[in-house]
């Protein structure tokens, strides 16, 4: 899959496991861990239905307040938020992620 990142702190984050960016440098190595293989999932998937038989990620597509943002799960507290865009044929092949989000808060 192709993926872009909206955020150059997620981008700084998956290249180089640091960032300086205030809202992720007090993650867990545990969790940029984690990170850096979900994103890696993401890009060795064909199409977002490849992310369907990944169970561990739990792939979601919001509804409500965030219809239209796809979720996966970084771990049990983390969730990475992105959206999904479809190539000319209509099968969705782009990622554009844009958030790492501490579910329930």
């Amino acid at each position: 899959m192709n993926i872009e990142f909206d955020n150059a702190a997620l981008e700084e984050l998956y290249v180089s496991g640091v960032t300086k960016d205030n809202k992720y440098k007090k993650l867990s190595k545990d969790i940029v861990k984690r990170y850096i293989k979900v994103v890696n999932f993401i890009r060795a998937a064909r199409r977002i239905e490849d992310l369907f038989l990944i169970k561990s990620l739990h792939y979601e597509k919001k509804k409500g307040d965030l219809k239209g943002v796809d979720t996966v799960w970084i771990n049990d507290q983390y969730r990475l938020l992105f959206y999904s865009f479809p190539d000319g044929n209509g099968i969705v092949v782009n990622a554009l992620f844009f958030e790492i989000s501490k579910h329930y808060e």
